[in-house]
């Protein structure tokens, strides 16, 4: 059969995301600052030229890979509301989410990584808070939400809830990768379903 010919702007698309999945593996595997542009683009298959051509800078491409996990986690959270009828099923799923979400979260090693960045770079630090900001006004709508549409009453307001369930998350999962033999998987899930059954539902995990 032959081969499809791809568009210029669908040619220019895979090469940009060979180059954010190259660039997430060299990030992961190498760390942000060892990491150079021509890793990433020798294991993205190009050349210097074609990373430039998609990305001004390794900090952008980061925040690209950074943009798409958040996005994947919007998704997840608005799928909860839009799939789901009973206020029990909501609940269950909402709980199963937040516990669980670090078991496939490949990219928290880049959120560290990011931390880092901005507290010694000034430029970065101004756009990956304005994002940060965002990831929190995302979270805090969508408690709200979730809050009308199951008719559980908030134990905390909606913009606490949000800064606290980040930070517990970020906080536990940073334990898990420095120490998983002491805090393993389901130690972290025990501790974020806990957490969030008592501070979101008022009541046990599994209720």
């Amino acid at each position: 059969m032959k081969r499809k010919r791809l568009t210029r702007e669908e040619s220019k698309e895979q090469t940009r995301l060979r180059l954010l999945d190259a660039a997430q593996t060299i990030f992961m595997k190498k760390g942000f600052v060892a990491a150079s542009v021509e890793d990433i683009a020798e294991a993205a298959g190009y050349t210097r030229g074609a990373f430039y051509s998609n990305f001004r800078s390794k900090s952008e491409l980061l925040m690209e890979l950074l943009r798409g996990d958040h996005d994947r986690m919007q998704a997840e959270l608005h799928a909860i509301i839009a799939n789901v009828a009973t206020r029990e099923e909501i609940e269950l799923r909402a709980l199963k989410l937040y516990s669980q979400f670090f078991r496939e979260d490949d990219c928290f090693p880049l959120w560290a990584e990011a931390k880092l960045l901005a507290s010694r770079d000034a430029k970065f630090r101004a756009r990956f808070n304005a994002f940060s900001h965002e990831k929190c006004e995302f979270l805090t709508g969508y408690i709200r939400m979730f809050s009308e549409r199951v008719g559980t009453p908030l134990q905390l307001p909606a913009e606490i809830l949000a800064l606290g369930l980040i930070s517990l998350c970020e906080g536990v999962q940073a334990m898990r990768m420095c120490d998983p033999q002491h805090v393993t998987d389901d130690l972290t899930e025990a501790v974020l379903a806990g957490f969030f059954a008592k501070v979101v539902f008022g009541g046990e995990a599994g209720r």
